[in-house]
């Protein structure tokens, strides 16, 4: 199979699915483009800020995308690249856009309120505070993989001989420059209100002077040390109001990602590499079943829970009008789905003797645009090191949208609306008290290292799509919507995330039970966190299921 013809044909099905049946869901939902947007109702310049669909689709893409849809394609591509392939384009448009679509709409058409919210409104507060739990400790896991990542990727010195390492010095420069550039271009647009060209035009340049900046003046840091730096800007970026970091800085992000896959395109239409990897591999790769383990590995890029936190925790509270829900959730959600085409065709042209490419997704991927680009005569220390730049900046931008995230479901927990709070609730419902109880318990979990968190968050991660779609699918219904469409995927990812759920638990009673030394720190809080997530899951789900059997009643409508 050829690569850049695999690209092509899945490029005009997604534009198609976004034409056709992005169209229908607007048409079926009622989409008003006169409607007043919570932007607008609830505009207090901090959460509540309308934005550009353009500068938001930079927020929505640059916080969904991270290193996910390209580590997911490359891992699950052992099972060949027909199942990824096939995953990829019918999980990204029926069940992927349709949940970052309907948890967007859902939320815009309640003031903003994010999932946990809605879950409370239309199927029982005890139920909306076991969700809201299951999202705070669903953001913690989030946060400590994600920390660890970028810490790594910054650190500047090599594990072994500890000399200076220029790539990582470089891109951690260029990652400080894009938070500076991203304060700067706030004010800007907040003070001169620019046209949408010179907006543009002004990101571009303050990009590419970011990125020159950062390759010339790298900048040297341990991997502890950026830790505790990543930790204390993600404190600041979830307390900061939304135009003055989060939106700027995902919007810059968000021209870095598009010229990465703008290259990748260009690259493969020059290199037309052909796909080495096999079509299918069997249904038992490396003692782990397809079903239901190709669906868990490959979240982003098919469909992705925590995109439900992006579309209802930020992303509704900035949408100027309806109309643009469509290009921000189910448009981002598609472009994400072409970028993990692009990654599965990257591990199938490195493929070679009946073995997979050696080193992390992201090495893999960057080895193999470079060198697409190489046949453009780009130089391949460049675009080795700008690939990577890419990758590792939208795991920061990923990273300060789910803490803010995080932030937002623990105080949550502790508002009660018309009611008097009690002093407690008022101490941790505080904003700065909440940010740092969430991210103390992530920094916790992130001295353990992300891999031995990686595989329970990818569960998780696909559990929490399984719930959302539950309760999208209960507004739609209480709001005389049609909702049918939500129902076969909703089944869908709650069979295949439960039953991923337990062959962890499975595997790591084992490995307590085993001679082998069990690791308290790594497999214990992942049991305990396993038993708590899939308990809260099975009571929540099972409520929403039983609320979407209810006759609606006509006077919710």
């Amino acid at each position: 199979m050829n690569g850049a013809l695999l690209v092509a044909i899945s490029a005009l099905i997604l534009l198609a699915a976004y034409i056709v049946y992005g169209k229908y869901l607007e048409i079926a939902w009622g989409i008003d483009t006169k409607r007043e947007t919570p932007a607008h109702e609830l505009n207090d310049g901090v959460d509540y800020v309308p934005a550009k669909k353009t500068v938001l689709f930079g927020h929505q893409f640059s916080s969904i995308a991270g290193a996910g849809p390209i580590n997911g394609p490359i891992i699950g591509a052992m099972f060949g690249w027909v199942p990824v392939i096939l995953w990829v384009l019918l999980g990204g448009i029926f069940i992927g856009a349709l949940q970052d679509f309907a948890s967007m709409y859902a939320s815009v058409r309640s003031k903003g309120k994010s999932i946990g919210y809605i879950f409370e409104q239309y199927i029982g507060k005890s139920g909306k505070t076991l969700f809201l739990t299951f999202i705070w400790l669903f953001c913690i896991l989030v946060i400590a993989a994600f920390a660890d990542v970028v810490a790594a990727t910054f650190n500047g010195f090599t594990e072994t001989a500890g000399e200076f390492n220029r790539p990582n010095g470089s891109t951690a420069s260029t990652s400080i420059l894009f938070i500076a550039a991203a304060l700067v271009f706030a004010l800007f647009n907040n003070k001169l209100k620019p046209s949408a060209l010179t907006t543009s035009m002004c990101a571009i340049i303050l990009v590419a002077a970011c990125i020159a900046l950062g390759l010339n003046f790298p900048v040297f840091f341990s991997k502890s040390t950026w830790s505790y730096l990543v930790f204390g800007y993600i404190f600041i970026a979830s307390i900061l109001p939304v135009w003055l970091l989060l939106q700027p800085r995902d919007y810059l992000s968000a021209y870095l990602l598009i010229a990465m896959i703008l290259a990748s395109f260009i690259g493969i239409a020059v290199a037309r590499p052909t796909m080495n990897l096999p079509a299918f591999n069997g249904f038992i790769v490396n003692d782990l079943p397809l079903f239901p383990m190709l669906f868990v590995v490959i979240a982003c890029g098919a469909v992705s829970g925590f995109h439900s936190l992006v579309s209802t925790g930020t992303a509704s509270k900035q949408i100027s009008n309806e109309r643009d829900m469509k290009f921000v959730s189910f448009g981002a959600m598609l472009f994400e789905s072409l970028l993990a085409v692009i990654a599965l065709v990257a591990v199938g042209a490195l493929y070679t003797n009946n073995a997979m490419p050696q080193g992390t997704p992201p090495v893999v991927f960057a080895q193999a645009l470079t060198g697409f680009l190489d046949k453009l005569g780009v130089p391949s220390n460049a675009s080795f090191t700008l690939i990577t730049l890419a990758i590792s900046a939208f795991a920061l931008t990923s990273l300060d949208t789910v803490a803010r995230i995080g932030r937002l479901a623990f105080q949550e927990l502790f508002s009660s609306d018309g009611e008097q709070k009690s002093l407690m609730s008022k101490f941790l419902g505080n904003k700065y008290i909440a940010t740092t109880i969430t991210l103390l318990i992530g920094y916790t979990l992130s001295i353990g290292g992300y891999m031995s968190i990686w595989p329970l968050f990818g569960s998780s991660n696909q559990l929490l799509a399984a719930l959302t779609l539950i309760t999208a699918a209960v507004y739609l219904k209480n709001k005389g919507k049609k909702g049918s469409m939500l129902y076969i995927p909703m089944l869908f990812m709650l069979v295949v995330t439960l039953s991923a759920l337990v062959i962890t638990l499975y595997q790591l009673v084992n490995r307590l039970a085993s001679p082998a030394p069990f690791s308290i720190h790594n497999d214990g809080i992942q049991l305990i966190f396993a038993v708590l997530l899939t308990g809260l899951a099975i009571i929540v789900a099972w409520q929403g299921i039983t609320k979407l059997r209810e006759p609606r009643k006509s006077s919710v409508f």
